[in-house]
């Protein structure tokens, strides 16, 4: 790096690293909703219907309305830290600087696999539509091009989303479009209102329903990485709240009219060929092979897509910990001084992904993926009671219902599906969690100190 001047935090206030604020509010709609992708039940569709007993509509709502009491929690929080730190900043300074590291530690173990495990399944789709390349050629193509996309800049990112966006949402809205003349040529217009495809008394039951809930939330998983890019904002105290509630229910939307016409168009959950992929069977039906391969493709986007955004969240968070001192400031605290970008942050995260993606298998990362996502979502929810219940006295009329009743009904929702992940997800969470507290125990020898670094009182 000749001529390069590092700006590290702690040399020189007025070299103090600092994104550009450039993000307006349809940026970070649009950051969100791709992070999330409008393609998102494609994949477990199948699954969540035949786990629902032919409810996955209904799962959709349901999962919708646990996380809409998070995505609020995000808002106002965001408002009150408007910081690239995310949950760990939050936690850390409405409970405690302790805590506060381990909810980042946690949410670190998210962020880096939503990249992980969007570079794992890009390649995947791509070895299946041109199998003479070695996976290995894919998942080094994927993981330099999200890489060098982010190590230019959130602004040239904020345009790959959009392009990648048009992609997503063209196939989504043929795919509906398609569904839905399907189901009028063979039922007629009545039957776009049939029942069936939203509630089956024959065959329901709330423990199946929740269970469907719970793998529909893996739909919604990432909208929180919203409220990393509150220092790329242009008004972050407006818009990261908004955008982030704003997209939950888009979301819910897009993923509510696709399971449903998805039902209709196949009623018999029982004779899906194979679960994983029904959706790629409901879309040969509505639209013949040309349909089928436009699925295939824009999922591939969809991984990239997600693999981007992911990456950009996950620097952001490694930053905003690096420049508290929490880990290491002259890797992580580091931002280039022409694309005033976290490009350390950025390698770090590539380099995990890369490694992980040759060696970890998709449904692996997918499972550990929750584990990170809802220890983190419990935890803000409890910063809102925390600082604006406890801290800040908001208890009166309205106060009360988004202050502690929106937030404990969260909290409890998050932490019910967090304590019901599979038995390998938790495991190797909870080392996860066990080596934060081990480092932890390191830096302030023993919890006998607060160094510094983790002391972030009012008065910060």
């Amino acid at each position: 790096m000749s001529g390069e001047r590092q700006q590290v935090l702690g040399k020189d206030p007025a070299a103090a690293p600092a994104m550009k604020r450039v993000l307006t509010r349809w940026d970070l709609i649009l950051y969100g909703l791709v992070i999330l992708t409008p393609t998102a039940p494609y994949p477990v569709y199948g699954i969540i219907q035949q786990e629902s007993r032919g409810h996955a509509a209904l799962s959709y709502v349901v999962a919708m309305v646990a996380m809409l009491f998070t995505a609020a929690s995000y808002a106002k929080m965001a408002a009150a830290y408007p910081s690239a730190g995310s949950t760990y900043t939050y936690v850390q300074r409405t409970l405690t600087p302790y805590i506060g590291f381990l909810a980042g530690w946690a949410m670190i173990l998210d962020y880096f696999l939503i990249p992980l495990e969007s570079v794992i399944y890009a390649a995947l789709t791509a070895a299946r539509l041109a199998p003479v390349v070695p996976y290995i050629i894919w998942i080094l193509l994927f993981t330099g091009v999200i890489t060098f996309v982010n190590v230019r800049g959130i602004r040239i990112m904020a345009r790959a989303n959009t392009t990648m966006m048009i992609a997503m949402t063209g196939c989504a809205v043929l795919f509906i479009g398609l569904a839905a003349r399907f189901v009028t040529v063979h039922q007629g217009a009545g039957g776009l209102l049939s029942m069936s495809g939203l509630f089956r008394p024959d065959t329901f039951a709330v423990r199946p329903l929740m269970l469907g809930a719970a793998i529909a939330t893996l739909s919604y998983i990432g909208f929180d990485a919203i409220s990393t890019l509150a220092e790329d904002s242009v008004r972050p105290e407006r818009d990261i709240g908004f955008s982030t509630i704003l997209v939950c229910i888009l979301q819910a939307a897009i993923c509510v009219a696709t399971v449903y016409l998805a039902a209709l168009v196949w009623p018999n959950y029982h004779t899906f060929p194979q679960s994983e992929t029904a959706i790629l069977d409901v879309g040969l039906r509505i639209g013949g092979s040309l349909l089928f391969g436009l699925l295939t493709f824009v999922l591939l986007i969809a991984g990239i897509a997600s693999a981007l955004t992911g990456q950009a969240g996950a620097s952001r968070l490694l930053f905003a910990m690096g420049r508290d001192g929490v880990i290491s400031r002259r890797i992580f605290a580091y931002v280039h001084p022409r694309y005033a970008t976290p490009t350390r942050a950025v390698y770090v995260i590539s380099l995990v992904s890369l490694c992980g993606a040759l060696t970890m298998r998709f449904q692996i990362a997918i499972e550990l993926l929750n584990f990170g996502a809802f220890a983190g979502f419990v935890l803000v929810n409890l910063s809102v009671i925390q600082h604006y219940f406890i801290r800040l006295h908001e208890r009166t009329g309205w106060g009360i219902v988004r202050n502690l009743l929106f937030p404990l009904m969260g909290a409890l929702v998050c932490g019910y599906v967090w304590m019901n992940l599979s038995g390998k997800a938790k495991i190797v969470g909870f080392l996860w969690l066990g080596a934060g507290t081990a480092y932890l125990a390191i830096v302030t020898r023993g919890f006998k100190n607060r160094p510094k670094e983790l002391d972030f009182g009012e008065s910060k």
